[in-house]
């Protein structure tokens, strides 16, 4: 009587009798998205029976991801061409935006390129509302960051987007290799470390070793198959193709993992889709016309398609493409566990991706393909919360055995996190206002006290759970009990 539901999960738990205990909970029906990009079959002519236009979807683990969380509170900062806001994908997910491109004019919400509308829509495209894609980071929010690829509008842009709270930031850009390291860009990238932000940027879209900044910065050269090197500022992200292999894009030692960015090599015959299908601007883009600036002439892309009536959609291929899906996981995972560091989140991102070779990193995958639920699950589990307890005992008895009971939970600080329990209690006793000691170390719920009569006892409580985590000893006693001597009756004269 009198203890709640977590107070006796806990006792129970303790209880060498018992083999497990849990709660009660209520199962929900699978609640797959409807998103018909998800279940429509890709006619391409090439493309294996069966496979369905956003088949990444599954294969990288989001499925999973989402049930563990949707991503309502992660936010996701995109520094790009800008995203089109009006798109029926994008329409109510664009959080907010700066225009760090002073040449035009146009508000975030204007993509006249197609790039950053394409990758915004892979990061957190609208899922579950019955039209077009659904994003890598279900109910994730965006915050776009409209640059003109100059270092210094980048570098702005993670700063800018560091300060208004992203949990990851995605950089789908980069430059050439061999260049020295540019302050703005190396300042921009400590700030938002510090900060906690994941930063994911996009490998070469070419065999190189060198991927260029921002990229090369996050994974330096050398640290890829170290997994604990201080040098470590974010994830370098390759691309994979449907057969799971390397897509033709950046190797070597700067490669952090990978995700699905083409479905062949990239420049290589035979069938499929020309890419990944995400959200495109209204036509027409300059890079659906013929380009006479070259020699000779550059064809139109004939990215664009139609999905369920609507032609506001394209595939493009690329490591541009594979990038946003892991920097949107970042930030999912950084919302089911807030505690984690964004080193930690780095760490787990590489040591869960899915190894189609079955080794460790390798040049090609870096330490794999992503995997959402995989990643999203250990994240849960990896308890950083101190448990609470509270003691009861007599404030005034005149036995000098009493008992004291007391009892404790393990809060998970967040919805999806899977606490470990507590393990032990540290119980403190000091009388008359003398030197602090130690009277019991143990998984018990109660303890008899022998005390003095005519003392004043101050009792103290320390709860550790199965983690490690201790509850910080308060400088206040959690009770107090004091003995005294039962009262003579007054001698008839």
């Amino acid at each position: 009587p009198g203890t709640s539901a977590r107070e006796l999960l806990d006792a129970l738990r303790g209880d060498p009798r018992v083999r497990a205990v849990v709660p009660v909970g209520r199962l929900s029906l699978r609640a797959a998205p409807n998103d018909p990009a998800l279940s429509q079959p890709d006619g391409t002519p090439g493309t294996p029976p069966g496979t369905v236009v956003q088949w990444p979807y599954a294969r990288e683990g989001l499925d999973r991801l989402w049930d563990i969380s949707h991503g309502d509170a992660a936010l996701v900062g995109v520094i790009d061409t800008g995203a089109s806001g009006d798109h029926p994908d994008l329409a109510g997910k664009i959080q907010g935006g700066v225009d760090q491109n002073g040449d035009d004019g146009f508000p975030p919400t204007i993509d006249i390129n197609g790039h950053g509308t394409h990758v915004a829509s892979l990061a957190c495209g609208a899922a579950g509302n019955g039209v077009g894609i659904a994003g890598a980071g279900g109910n994730c929010r965006l915050l776009v960051e409209r640059t003109d690829l100059t270092t210094a509008s980048v570098a702005a842009s993670i700063i800018d987007a560091t300060n208004r709270g992203v949990q990851a930031i995605n950089l789908s850009l980069g430059g050439d290799g061999g260049r020295p390291p540019d302050p703005a860009f190396v300042s921009a990238i400590d700030y938002a470390y510090q900060h906690q932000v994941v930063v994911v940027a996009a490998a070469s879209d070419f065999a190189d070793t060198d991927q260029g900044q921002p990229a090369s910065l996050l994974q330096p050269t050398g640290t890829g198959p170290d997994l604990g090197s201080p040098q470590i500022k974010g994830l370098s992200v390759t691309a994979a193709t449907f057969g799971e292999a390397p897509s033709g894009g950046g190797v070597g030692s700067q490669i952090s993992l990978a995700a699905f960015g083409s479905f062949n090599p990239f420049d290589a015959g035979g069938g499929g889709p020309h890419g990944l299908i995400g959200a495109f601007p209204p036509p027409t883009l300059a890079r659906e016309q013929i380009d006479f600036s070259t020699f000779p002439p550059r064809a139109p892309c004939g990215c664009r398609t139609s999905l369920g009536g609507d032609n506001r959609y394209g595939y493009l291929q690329g490591t541009s493409m594979a990038t946003p899906q892991v920097a949107a996981v970042a930030a999912v995972v950084r919302t089911i566990n807030p505690l984690l560091s964004a080193a930690e989140v780095i760490r787990l991102l590489k040591e869960t991706a899915r190894r189609p070779t079955g080794v460790g990193w390798t040049p090609g995958l870096g330490w794999g393909i992503l995997d959402g639920g995989a990643v999203a699950d250990v994240a849960r589990r990896i308890d950083r919360q101190a448990p609470t307890s509270r003691l009861r005992a007599p404030r005034v008895t005149k036995a000098k055995r009493f008992t004291l009971r007391w009892s404790g939970g393990d809060p998970p600080g967040a919805p999806a996190l899977v606490p470990s329990g507590i393990a032990f209690f540290d119980v403190y006793a000091s009388r008359d206002g003398k030197r602090l000691h130690r009277i019991g170390h143990t998984a018990s719920r109660r303890m008899r006290f022998s005390g003095r009569k005519g003392s004043r006892y101050r009792f103290f409580l320390v709860a550790t759970d199965r983690a490690g985590n201790r509850e910080a000893r308060s400088s206040k006693p959690k009770t107090t009990t004091r003995v005294v001597s039962p009262k003579r009756k007054a001698r008839r004269r």
